[in-house]
């Protein structure tokens, strides 16, 4: 039977108010923002629920914030491209970018545009009664990012500069030798005891002390997923319940996160012993400067810091 709107609405909070608020699909709301000294190609990709109307991927000049809007039930990653040049068609499109390039070009295939490791990643499954979310560095590390939110849900990160540390071979270097990426075992010699597949596509046959380099990444960001099945460690995985909007920052400052944060199995750590943050994006100032008795504008440049 159908029930104008008002009769609907006077049930439904006679029946239990909470119960139906709680019940009420939210669309979240998505913010990417650049605080990287450098452009950033950010990507988006979704595996499960509706698409989102915004582009798969874009232009993010250093100090940018783009926001867009994803519906309750939606699921995917999304993730910062770096060193992109996408006119040279010398190169497939999927390596147009020195790390994290897509098949696609620059606005991601939305079946098959996920990111080419190493790349750092932000994924989400955004459902009514829990948001599950998690930064992951099981395809290696390009940038620093940390997602934040608008409750007081638990941080999820992985906010330093591991370039500076990544172990050698490692390493993805660009055409001018500098470290752009940092690789996992996985996506460096493609083992399935690394890559929890074949033989080890399971928890019991793939776990933590199998994997090379775990500890490393498990010490640089004990916030991440480092492997496959890392929610094993209770350390990776983190949930919400107060479906909220999210914020994916590259390059955070000191401002975005803690040193001392709670782990979703009940424990504290400490994160970013003797690692670096990435400089950070400031805005163009205007200052005052004397010229022959006169004040004068002067536009300063923003550095990092």
């Amino acid at each position: 039977m159908h029930l104008a709107p008002r009769v609907f609405l006077t049930a439904c909070f006679a029946a239990l108010a909470s119960t139906c608020l709680a019940n009420t699909p939210k669309d979240r709301r998505i913010s990417v923002v650049n605080q990287c000294t450098f452009p950033v190609w950010p990507a988006l990709f979704t595996s499960v629920g509706p698409r989102p109307s915004h582009e798969t991927g874009w232009k993010a000049a250093p100090g940018s914030s783009v926001t867009f809007t994803v519906k309750e039930g939606w699921g995917g990653r999304i993730w910062g491209r770096t060193g992109c040049d996408f006119s040279d068609s010398s190169k497939p499109d999927y390596e147009q970018c020195e790390t994290g390039g897509c098949v696609g070009g620059l606005r991601c295939d939305p079946d098959r545009g996920t990111g080419v490791p190493p790349v750092t990643l932000a994924e989400f499954n955004l459902q009514s009664a829990v948001d599950n979310y998690d930064t992951s560095l099981v395809d290696g590390n390009n940038l620093a990012i940390a997602l934040t939110n608008s409750a007081d849900c638990p941080l999820s990160n992985c906010p330093y500069n591991l370039l500076k540390v990544c172990p050698e071979e490692l390493q993805k270097k660009n055409v001018k030798g500098k470290v752009v990426g940092c690789l996992t075992a996985c996506s460096k010699w493609g083992n399935e005891e690394y890559c929890c597949s074949g033989a080890h596509s399971t928890p019991e046959t793939c776990p933590a002390s199998g994997v090379k380099y775990y500890d490393f990444w498990k010490r640089a960001a004990p916030l991440a997923y480092a492997f496959a099945y890392d929610e094993a460690s209770g350390t990776a995985l983190f949930t919400c319940t107060k479906q909220a909007d999210w914020t994916i920052t590259f390059c955070p400052d000191a401002s975005l996160f803690a040193t001392t944060a709670l782990l979703p199995n009940g424990t504290t750590i400490t994160q970013g012993k003797g690692l670096e943050l990435f400089p950070t994006y400031s805005p163009k100032k205007v200052r005052r400067v004397s010229v022959r008795g006169h004040n004068k504008a002067e536009v300063a440049a923003g550095s990092g810091h």
